[in-house]
């Protein structure tokens, strides 16, 4: 005599609702890539490290007071974002880049309109040209930032 009894059945799971995240103000840092803006910035910073009491501090202490300066600076000189953002910054963007995806773009509309053999086959290589426009674009720009911190 089986102990065991087969039990099958359907559940159902609501799913639930993501809250949205209440908007925190940021400073906005972008501005610093201004030539006129990050001179003002260096100004301040200067200014301010001169003025501060380094005697008696120790690494952390060294380390906070300058993370707060340089972020009050920026707050100072940049100042804060009001809203959420509407569109994410793309910082390896280009016009190549840009070219690359409306290119693919348009193929992908073309085959789905289509739907042959032909119109796939132009949408995967401009898909592979895409990606490899996005990647090298991503490459460069990396080593840019790089120098950028080296000097």
């Amino acid at each position: 005599m089986p102990k065991h009894k087969l039990l099958v059945m359907d559940m159902w799971f609501k799913a639930t609702k993501s809250c949205h995240r209440k908007f925190e103000p940021r400073v906005r840092v972008w501005k610093l890539k201004e030539e006129k803006t990050c001179e003002e910035y260096r100004c301040m910073v200067r200014d301010k490290v001169e003025e501060a009491k380094w005697k008696g501090l120790g690494v952390n202490d060294h380390w906070q007071q300058m993370k707060s300066i340089m972020i009050e600076s920026a707050h100072d000189i940049c100042g804060m974002t009001k809203g959420p953002r509407r569109h994410k910054e793309t910082w390896w963007w280009n016009e190549e880049v840009d070219e690359g995806v409306k290119e693919k773009k348009i193929k992908y509309g073309k085959w789905k309109k289509e739907n042959t053999k032909e119109a796939r086959m132009e949408y995967k290589k401009s898909r592979k040209n895409a990606k490899g426009v996005i990647s090298s674009a991503k490459k460069k720009k990396q080593k840019e930032c790089a120098n950028d911190q080296n000097d």
